[in-house]
């Protein structure tokens, strides 16, 4: 009997457990979108559009961390895409996966390519940050997850926080384009209404300061 109730109750108490578990996100204040940073995996998100980004496809860039969870859990198909060549992973250019059910918990997935990764800089994630936001505006996304996965690409010498400011410029550039748009009429997507920016767990604190220098810059003086 005992053992019986000892059982049912861990059955019970398993999902509460596991959520208590969750990370929670962080809420970026004053930001013109509402933005959240959360240390969690591009591989584990439960989304509607999940973003990550590679550098250009070549043997010397090998996948790392998340994207090789990613991978293993699409059946090696990151791997294929990028061994065959035909996602060369160039700056800008795109690919929108729609992942097999059981595999990722994204309903979609869109790949941004980086370009060389001995040359890259910070900066090129500007461009990065204006495909992220006009890309979810035209699928009628309204909250995508983004992912830089440059560290998990294998380019570690640049901080989270230089990279983080980087992309959420272009964002906010692209929304307030957006906008005009908008005004004007001349638009007919919807708007991007937040963003989730997730990182590592150690990285948190860097990510969220780059955030958060970005909308300083661009708030009124």
């Amino acid at each position: 009997m005992r053992l019986s109730l000892w059982i049912a109750l861990l059955v019970c108490l398993g999902p509460i457990a596991h959520a208590q578990t969750q990370p929670a996100p962080i809420d970026i204040p004053n930001a013109p979108i509402p933005v959240q940073v959360l240390a969690q995996s591009p591989a584990d998100t439960q989304t509607d559009l999940q973003v990550i980004c590679l550098f250009r496809s070549s043997p010397v860039n090998t996948l790392h961390g998340s994207l090789v969870e990613a991978n293993e859990k699409l059946k090696g198909l990151l791997g294929r895409i990028r061994a065959l060549n035909l996602f060369r992973g160039e700056l800008g250019e795109t690919l929108l996966l729609a992942p097999p059910k059981g595999s990722l918990g994204a309903r979609k997935l869109l790949i941004i390519g980086l370009g060389d990764s001995q040359t890259f800089s910070p900066q090129r994630m500007q461009l990065v940050g204006e495909i992220l936001y006009t890309e979810a505006s035209r699928l009628g996304v309204a909250h995508p997850f983004f992912a830089p996965t440059i560290l998990d690409g294998g380019v570690t010498k640049f901080t989270t926080g230089q990279v983080s400011e980087q992309v959420f410029s272009g964002f906010l550039r692209a929304a307030a384009l957006d906008k005009v748009l908008k005004d004007a009429n001349a638009s007919a997507s919807p708007s991007v209404a937040a963003l989730t920016y997730l990182a590592g767990a150690k990285n948190v604190d860097g990510t969220r300061e780059g955030i958060e220098k970005a909308i300083s810059a661009t708030s009124p003086k």
